[in-house]
């Protein structure tokens, strides 16, 4: 009797043994030996962190407008690679308007050098030919930065546009030919690709010097002033509007945005003439065309806005929507 109770005791033994040895030994094939340590077997292995996303920026991609007007183009520059991208007709040309007005500006102050100053009127001349487009201290600036306006048949711009065209490697741009307007500065042809050579050439320092280009392009962050009628003089207007309109706020985080556009009703061929030029230290973005003056400004000015959202990348989840005009798409 005795025997047999010692053998069923020594069965039980080994089977509550084996029950408990299981998840010992699994323990320690997982890596614990129970101490809070590790024991002798396989180490555990943290999963590498995922890699953050690059922040949004602006990007070469597809680009829909139906667009209602005689001229629409488009160009963005990659300014760390160089390379352009844009509309098939980016090479084509439109009259800059104010937008010219940065590069005149910088002319100016560049050729000041390191040590000489501009006077106070000169300076301030130059302040408000960015952040209020006034065309009165334009003019003044233009002729302190050897420019003139002298209509005549020749295709040679003046001497401050010819600097654009040299310095920042402009390829299509050329003195503006309509009459009696020949030669004067807002009537220069450029084009989209010309134009975000200009931006890029502003943001690296080669237009306006090492002395000068953070003050011009602190100017052109602050443009103020809209598109509505209180804010659009015969001379001057408010220039705040488009391609910045169109940028979302993970991009304007990021740091300043230089704008400069340009924008004129001509009564000799009935168009707006509109341009819109942004840069920042990874992108240079242009938008140019011409539209009938019944449309208005504003039309123009969701143009710019609406090409800016669509080469967001990644696109936002608000994205503007692309402008519906009953009219060819570009």
């Amino acid at each position: 009797m005795r025997s047999r109770v010692t053998m069923v005791l020594a069965i039980v033994a080994v089977l509550l043994g084996g029950v408990l040895l299981v998840p010992t030994a699994y323990a320690r094939l997982a890596g614990d030996d129970g101490s809070g340590g590790t024991g002798g077997g396989a180490e555990s292995v943290a999963a590498p962190a995922p890699t953050p996303p690059p922040p949004p920026t602006l990007a070469a991609g597809p680009v829909s407008v139906s667009f209602n007007g005689e001229f629409f183009a488009w160009a963005l520059m990659d300014r760390q690679t160089g390379k352009i991208s844009g509309s098939p007709n980016m090479a084509s040309t439109n009259s800059t308007e104010s937008m010219i007005k940065a590069w005149i500006v910088s002319d100016y102050l560049r050729q000041l050098g390191p040590t000489k100053q501009p006077t106070a009127a000169l300076k301030e001349a130059a302040r408000l030919a960015i952040i209020d487009s006034n065309d009165t201290a334009a003019n003044k600036v233009h002729a302190a930065a050897g420019g003139s306006y002298k209509p005549s048949t020749s295709s040679t711009p003046d001497a401050v546009i010819q600097r654009a065209i040299k310095i920042c490697g402009l390829t299509d741009t050329r003195r503006g030919n309509v009459a009696p307007y020949t030669g004067y500065w807002s009537f220069t042809r450029m084009s989209p690709r010309d134009a975000v050579r200009l931006g890029d050439c502003i943001a690296d320092g080669k237009a306006a010097g090492p002395t000068w280009t953070k003050w011009v392009l602190d100017q052109m962050s602050k443009v103020r002033g809209t598109t509505a009628a209180k804010d659009q003089k015969p001379s001057y207007g408010g220039g705040r509007w488009g391609i910045i309109n169109g940028l979302p706020k993970s991009i304007l985080a990021q740091g300043p945005v230089s704008i400069k556009n340009g924008w004129t009703p001509l009564g000799y061929d009935g168009n707006w003439h509109v341009n819109c030029l942004a840069v920042n230290g990874k992108w240079s973005l242009a938008v140019m065309m011409r539209y009938p003056i019944r449309n208005k400004l504003d039309y123009g000015a969701q143009v710019c806005a609406s090409v800016a959202t669509q080469l967001v990348t990644p696109q936002p989840g608000a994205a503007l929507k692309v402008l519906q005009q009953p009219a060819g798409k570009l």
